[in-house]
This record gives C-alpha cells, sequence and structure tokens, in this order.
C-alpha cells in the first residue's frame, strides 16, 4: 500500500474515532436539571398532571431536561412559590393568585366571581385574558401554562344553607379574594391556608370552606362536612400560573426551550380536564359520603349576584389607580366568558 493511500486511511480511522468519541461524550453528558414547586398535595390530581408534564418534558428533550417536581410546599409554600422562582430559589413555581392578593393586580380579574360554571369556563378565560392583555405583571418569569378551578361551592359542617340569608355570621374558611367574597354575602370570613381546612372544620373552628367540589375527596372534607350549595353568583376560582426563572429560562438552547414550550401549550387544557373530572369524582364522593347536594334559588341567586358585584366595581376602581386597564380586562374576560357558554 502507498504511503498516500495509508494517509488518507489514517486519516479516515481518526475521524471515526473522533465521531464515536463524540457520540459517547453527547449521550453521557449531564442532563439539565429542574425544579418544580408546588403547594398541592403529592397524590393530588394537579399534582400527578405536573409529574406527567415533567415527564413529557424529559421525553420530548431526548433526556437532555430533568424536572423534578417537590409537592406540598415542601420547598416553597404557596405564597411564597412566586416570588421563589423569581429569586432563582426554585426552577418553575406554581403562581396562584388567591395566595398572593394585591400581587398581580390586573390579573386578579379571573378569580372573581364571573359567573363561571365549569373549569373549562375558568381556564379558557384566563388563556385568553392573558393572550390578550400578555400582563407585565408577569414580566420577571416566563409563563409556560395556566389553568383554573372550577367555581367555589360552600361546604358546610352542620346545618345547610336553606336561603342566602342563612349566610349571615357563618364562619367561613377563605383565602385571598374568596375572604373579600364571603363579607360581601354576609358570611365572617375565616383566612386559613387550605391545607388547615379539615381541622379546622371537624373542630368546629369554622363553620363552612368556600372551595370547589374536587375538595370533597382530594381534601377529604367529606369526613367533615355535611352540606354543599352551589351558587355561579358567588362561584369564584382560582387561576393557577406556572411560571419560569426567566434567567433559567433564557440560558436554555433554543431547541430545548421549543420542546418546553410545545409540551406547554396542551397542557393547559389537559389540567382544565382534570380539574373538570376532579370537581365530578368529588362531588360524587361526597354524594357517597353522606353529603346533601344543593343549589341556591334563582332569587337567592339573584340577591348572592347583587351582594358581590361591588367586588367588581372595586377591581376596576383599584386598577384604574394603579393606571391600569382594569375596565377593558373585566368586560373582556365577561365577555369571553358569556362566548364560551353560548
Amino acid at each position: 500500500m502507498n504511503t498516500g493511500k495509508c494517509a488518507v486511511l489514517t486519516l479516515c480511522m481518526l475521524a471515526i474515532v473522533s465521531l464515536c468519541w463524540s457520540a459517547s461524550a453527547f449521550g453521557q453528558a449531564k442532563p439539565i436539571e429542574l425544579n418544580y414547586t408546588t403547594h398541592m398535595p403529592a397524590r393530588h390530581g394537579v399534582t400527578l398532571m405536573s409529574i406527567d408534564w415533567a415527564k413529557e418534558v424529559e421525553k420530548r428533550t431526548n433526556g437532555r431536561v430533568k424536572v423534578t417536581v417537590f409537592a406540598a410546599g415542601t420547598m416553597l409554600a404557596a405564597d411564597k412559590a412566586y416570588d421563589g422562582v423569581t429569586k432563582g430559589i426554585a426552577d418553575i413555581g406554581v403562581a396562584v393568585l388567591g395566595f398572593t392578593r394585591g400581587r398581580f393586580p390586573l390579573t386578579e380579574v379571573i378569580d372573581l366571581p364571573l359567573g363561571y360554571r365549569t373549569s373549562f369556563d375558568s381556564t379558557r378565560v384566563l388563556n385568553a385574558y392573558l393572550k390578550k392583555f400578555q400582563p407585565k405583571e408577569f414580566a420577571e418569569t416566563k409563563i409556560l401554562y395556566a389553568h383554573a378551578h372550577g367555581p367555589g361551592v360552600i361546604h358546610t359542617s352542620k346545618k345547610p344553607l336553606g336561603s342566602f340569608e342563612d349566610l349571615k355570621g357563618l364562619k367561613i374558611r377563605c383565602t385571598g379574594l374568596s375572604a373579600k367574597i364571603v363579607g360581601a354575602l354576609g358570611g365572617a370570613p375565616v383566612a386559613m391556608p387550605v391545607g388547615d381546612t379539615y381541622d379546622a372544620l371537624s373542630r368546629g373552628v369554622v363553620d363552612a370552606t368556600l372551595a370547589p367540589f374536587e375538595g370533597l375527596e382530594g381534601w377529604r372534607w367529606a369526613e367533615v362536612v355535611k352540606y354543599s350549595t352551589e351558587s355561579p353568583s358567588f362561584g369564584y376560582v382560582s387561576a393557577f400560573l406556572v411560571v419560569m426563572n426567566k434567567k433559567r429560562w433564557d440560558a436554555l438552547p433554543p431547541d430545548i426551550q421549543k420542546s418546553i414550550q410545545e409540551v406547554s401549550d396542551g397542557q393547559s387544557e389537559k389540567d382544565a380536564n382534570n380539574w373538570n373530572m376532579g370537581e365530578k369524582k368529588g362531588k360524587e364522593y361526597g354524594l357517597k359520603m353522606g353529603v346533601k347536594v344543593s343549589a341556591f334559588s334563582k332569587e337567592d341567586n339573584d340577591k348572592a349576584a347583587r351582594a358581590v358585584r361591588p367586588l367588581l366595581d372595586e377591581y376596576v376602581q383599584n386598577a384604574k389607580k394603579a393606571g391600569l386597564p382594569g375596565d377593558e380586562a373585566l368586560k373582556f374576560c365577561l365577555d369571553e366568558l358569556k362566548k364560551i357558554q353560548q
């Protein structure tokens, strides 16, 4: 074999070795590790959905990204999650507007009692609002996806709500905006974390809680309440925005950003469906456990609607003082909800 052929053969072999080494090194590269904090219990449906999202991200990125979900507030408490993400304590977290009253003044329009009927209503209105207004109050983070639970229901431990007047003086567990709703209805709001509700109901610290049906099973409230009363007029919701630290997001390779965004784009509807199933299961579970479910009459619904209307006006006024388009946001959400419910 002449010298020229030997040189070419040697170069080819070196190239093959180099390619094999590079592929091996790439295959063994350490994945990008991200942590995800949520206050929801480990076995709650919302947490399981978060874990499914994390697994799908790992799959779509061929293992180049690994997301670990920390449940039950073990990394950050619910009211500290958003700021914890902005500070880099957590890479990803769930910002719940109801736990951070005043922190996101424009987006709080979503939680108002607008007449929601299902989690699909609230989630679709929330995402339409985010697309339309792109609120600057979330500029410190990257919003990955967002969803909201179905309308709140009043669950009482001892007495049923036979009429609107029965709300007067009732000690009702609530948080964030729902505390203002309880006050507007004539009840006595008792602010406390959702995780403390079971004990408070069982010991008589509160007479009731204002929350979606899913809590009857997800938080085991069916063991300590006897009655559940529905009304679209006081059916507030809580918006859940899953956000990522902006610097962490910006540092990701473009192809990984694309994969994460693709997974996130379909997650909102999945979570809305999960909430809907949870509320259905919670209601069924409550009935099985002996909880009596009823709904306000049209007359009592109208009374409740008149009682909470000042909260909508207050939102607009407060937003105006802050230089925010609250009137436009409220009108948009009401119009969007009307279109959805037609």
